[in-house]
């Protein structure tokens, strides 16, 4: 058993809280890694503030890491201790229906139980102050050490800086995966990015990357236009500038449509305005952003039947054990971005700064 510092979310809530846990070995089919960098995403927010159907407390949050494996259980071939990794909030086992379809990347091994806060087989590897902790999207990388199952890891390059690729666990490879795999952007495309945050930045980049001639980024924080202009957006809006719908401006902007949006917010209103932003005929709108739970899309069936198609994307589409590494090569070789997604490094006992900063929009 290890004793380190790891975030605990005691309840919904409340602010995260440094605390010793401990940290049982692997059992089998288990991986234990010692996390050296991790980021903060909206989905821990989202969980630690109540409104997750699925949030469990106590529990250690966090999706977005990069660290060493420390030791593996009985039967775990595909990493060995000293590998550098990447923990996998959607798994891949290469055996179950979806791994074995093309058209997903949406692996249910062990989705059941990863959704109830406990490793495969019913139980947490997490322990403070006598209390079982939860563990969160089958990663937990708001702790110095974790344990995941084998088939939610991927060994990458160990030459990565893990406080740059950790960001590839989740947001950045959701938004680039979303504008090259979902959508799949053609060159001289015009697009639409509604939110311009972490994920947002990534679409606008992948979208770059595939070649789209215009790309409108549309968000209500003019502060964050310049840093999409950086990525690759050719214009940004915000839709209080004007009294019509921002779907309305777009299609005026366009001659009647831009041919991919994307939703990277989570707001239901704005999926539809994506939607009927999109050209008659031909349009594609991705949605990126995860709503609250309960909430339901709506738009006119006209919009669907004149030849528009609304599509959804999780971790953008990439086959998660075959694609990190890959993605991470692409970084490295200066194919992706990933160092300018970085605004603040903070120390680990400062998290919940992290999370005062990624409210206020900074």
């Amino acid at each position: 058993v290890i004793k380190c510092k790891a975030a605990v979310a005691w309840e919904a809530g409340k602010p995260l809280s440094i605390e010793e846990v401990e940290v049982a070995p692997p059992k089998a089919h288990e991986v234990r890694i010692k996390i050296v960098a991790t980021a903060v995403c909206h989905t821990d927010a989202y969980t630690l503030s109540g409104a997750d159907p699925e949030g469990c407390f106590p529990v250690i949050l966090g999706h977005e890491g990069a660290g060493i494996v420390e030791s593996v259980g009985e039967g775990v071939t595909k990493v060995k201790k000293g590998d550098t990794v990447i923990p996998l909030y959607i798994p891949q086992c290469g055996e179950c229906k979806f791994c074995k379809n093309p058209k997903t990347n949406l692996c249910q091994k062990i989705r059941i139980t990863q959704g109830k806060g406990v490793m495969p087989d019913g139980t947490s590897r997490f322990t403070c102050k006598g209390k079982q902790i939860y563990h969160f999207m089958g990663t937990s990388t708001f702790s110095e050490y974790t344990v995941v199952a084998d088939i939610s890891v991927a060994k990458i390059d160990a030459a990565a800086p893990l406080d740059k690729v950790c960001l590839l666990g989740c947001g950045i490879s959701t938004g680039y995966g979303a504008a090259i795999n979902t959508a799949k952007v053609e060159p001289g495309s015009t697009c639409a990015v509604f939110g311009l945050g972490g994920v947002g930045l990534a679409v606008i980049m992948g979208c770059k990357i595939a070649g789209a001639s215009r790309i409108i980024g549309i968000d209500i924080n003019k502060d964050k236009y310049a840093k999409a202009k950086e990525f690759g957006a050719t214009e940004c809006i915000s839709p209080q500038d004007s009294k019509k719908p921002i779907q309305e401006v777009l299609v005026e902007m366009t001659d009647g449509g831009v041919d991919y949006s994307f939703e990277c917010i989570g707001n239901v209103g704005v999926m539809r305005a994506a939607l009927e932003a999109c050209h008659k005929g031909w349009g594609l709108s991705v949605i990126v952003g995860v709503a609250a739970a309960g909430q339901e899309i709506c738009t006119r069936p006209f919009q669907l039947v004149t030849g528009r198609t609304w599509k959804g994307t999780a971790f953008g589409g990439w086959k998660s054990v075959d694609n990190v590494p890959k993605l991470v090569t692409e970084y490295m070789s200066k194919k992706i971005k990933v160092d300018e997604f970085v605004t603040h490094t903070l120390p680990f006992d400062k998290i919940n700064e992290a999370f005062e900063l990624m409210h206020s929009g900074k």
